[in-house]
């Protein structure tokens, strides 16, 4: 049996790698005392398949996990889950959803065509932000200098840029809203700020969406429960609340994002 699951990665956890954070996890299944499976060999690992990785840096509130499991769970214990291991997670790392996955189902890295993204762009204003964004809109290309292997090649990112917005104003600047693909070759959030001006520096940058197409309409691998929906936490990330776990680091529930029941 195949569980996706649903979390967020938000303040301060954000500076954890990719690897740091596949490390959490198999501490917190552990810990939660799920039959996770586990690879043959010599020295065997839980079978976790992870979705798109994050940058180090980056926040998301739509991050995906694939956990292959030993022995069934029931459709009650898996709609549990979430509350099951949120508490067994750093601060900033919450579970909003699991659900079993249907047998052949493609992987997260093969099935996810776009992500959608906040990008906070510093020193720049609404009006001049607008301006690029409808300028980048209307070219036919976007021409930026990357890194691929070790050398510098020019890539046209215009194909890979599905839309882009202004959000609205920031501190330190302003946020885009942005959906950049990740197939055949994906669009990195300063790539894009490049593609606009290639002065802009890059802000606080957060993925809210990865996006699949399946019978043709574009869905995400594993929807929010109706009337669900998520908010960034407040700047000040202490919480009264705290939860002390065995190996003497600290929990508070909610301190990762608020979820807010529409009513």
């Amino acid at each position: 049996m195949r569980v996706r699951i649903r979390f967020a990665k938000m303040g301060k956890v954000r500076f954890t790698s990719h690897r740091d954070v596949a490390r959490m996890w198999e501490r917190a299944l552990r810990r939660a005392r799920l039959p996770v499976a586990q690879t043959q060999g010599f020295r065997p690992r839980p079978k976790l398949s992870f979705g798109l990785a994050l940058s180090t840096g980056h926040e998301s509130l739509a991050e995906y996990l694939d956990v292959e499991l030993a022995d069934p769970l029931s459709e009650a214990e898996v709609l549990e889950l979430p509350g099951r291991l949120s508490p067994e997670l750093p601060i900033g790392v919450d579970v909003f959803a699991a659900a079993p996955l249907e047998a052949g189902s493609a992987s997260l890295q093969e099935a996810v065509r776009s992500c959608t993204w906040h990008i906070e762009a510093l020193d720049l204003g609404v009006e001049a932000a607008q301006t690029l964004v409808e300028r980048a809109l209307a070219a036919e290309t976007l021409v930026v200098a990357r890194q691929r292997k070790g050398r510098e090649v020019v890539d046209d990112l215009r194909p890979a840029v599905l839309s882009v917005s202004v959000v609205e104003p920031t501190p330190a600047g302003v946020e885009l809203e942005a959906e950049l693909a990740v197939h055949p070759r994906s669009v990195r959030p300063f790539e894009l700020l490049a593609a606009l001006d290639p002065a802009l520096a890059e802000g606080r940058v957060r993925r809210t969406a990865q996006w699949t197409w399946r019978d043709g309409l574009r869905q995400e691998p594993l929807p929010l429960a109706a009337g669900l929906h998520l908010s960034p936490p407040p700047p000040a990330e202490a919480s009264t609340t705290r939860r002390d776990l065995p190996d003497d680091r600290a929990r508070s529930r909610g301190a990762g994002v608020e979820l807010v029941l529409d009513r």
